[in-house]
């Protein structure tokens, strides 16, 4: 039982796809199956149900996991504490947005890798309403995530920047937007919000605050594809105003003035409390706050 098997099966129990896991993680899949099947072996338990839909952890997983987060985080500070005499060395994996990816990270990862260029970056894009879940999951060292209404205790957050929430419309579409006395008609006019997360909860509550059941055309995920949607006429979105501003798309867009307007986003650095200890999160961090 090594190190890497432990990070194999770590990255697999948060993914719960051995296709996923054997792609992010650089091994075939029937090589990490065998892997998983050797620690079984070993363990005299079986860590995962498999069939051809679905793969659960089970209980002895789960334990198994909570096991392999402390050996791969007390051995990633021993390493940690070996080099700080000489060069800070290791691995940290992050997850974000790809807008993020250009618009936020490049500044923090310049000057890190300036200062650590031992340290080993794992970048990984995709849905920003999976950020949170992602970090809490274990799949990830830190993510950018934006500000939930209630943040887990055992989650550190580092603010970044403010940016506001708003509802965009087509610039060669005009008809999109249905009007009834002077003001939308959110019963005709179509609506595309994302499928769930932050930006979902606070749209919402924007439209239920007003008594209003909108006309909810499409959910989908990801804010590029809300507003890749809206480009094309199919509907009104509601997105970040930092992503629109970083977006190809942007000249097809126009922003739809209401009142009042949607709560604002804070956009962060997120990583569990507990790595922190980490001296690669350490560092990270620190360069992240003077930035």
């Amino acid at each position: 039982m090594n190190i890497r098997n432990l990070r194999l099966f770590k990255h697999l129990s948060g993914t719960l796809h051995f296709g996923q896991s054997s792609r992010a993680c650089h091994v075939t899949p029937s090589a990490l199956t065998r892997i998983i099947q050797r620690l079984e072996e070993e363990l005299g338990e079986t860590l995962f149900l498999r069939d051809n839909r679905s793969v659960t952890l089970t209980a002895a997983g789960k334990i198994f996991r909570s096991y392999a987060d402390d050996v791969i985080q007390r051995y990633d500070v021993m390493q940690g504490d070996l080099s700080r005499e000489n060069v800070l060395e290791g691995e940290i994996s992050l997850y974000c947005s790809v807008t993020a990816a250009y618009s936020i990270l490049p500044v923090i990862f310049q000057k890190f890798r300036t200062i650590h260029p031992d340290v080993h970056i794992t970048l990984q894009t995709g849905d920003a309403a999976l950020a949170l879940t992602k970090l809490l999951n274990r799949e990830v060292d830190i993510t950018v995530a934006a500000l939930p209404d209630s943040l887990p205790e055992r989650v550190e957050f580092l603010k970044i920047l403010e940016t506001p929430l708003v509802f965009i419309v087509p610039s060669a579409f005009p008809e999109t937007v249905r009007y009834r006395q002077k003001k939308v008609d959110w019963f005709k006019t179509p609506v595309i919000t994302a499928n769930f997360g932050l930006s979902r909860e606070r749209t919402d509550r924007w439209f239920y605050e007003k008594d209003i059941v909108p006309n909810i055309y499409a959910q989908v995920a990801g804010n590029e594809a809300i507003i890749a949607m809206v480009a094309l006429g199919c509907g009104v979105g509601v997105v970040p105003g930092l992503v629109l501003e970083k977006s190809p798309l942007k000249g097809q867009i126009d922003v739809l003035s209401v009142s009042p307007e949607l709560e604002s986003f804070s956009i962060g650095i997120c990583t569990m409390k507990n790595n922190m200890r980490l001296p690669q999160v350490n560092a990270f961090w620190e360069i992240a706050s003077s930035v």
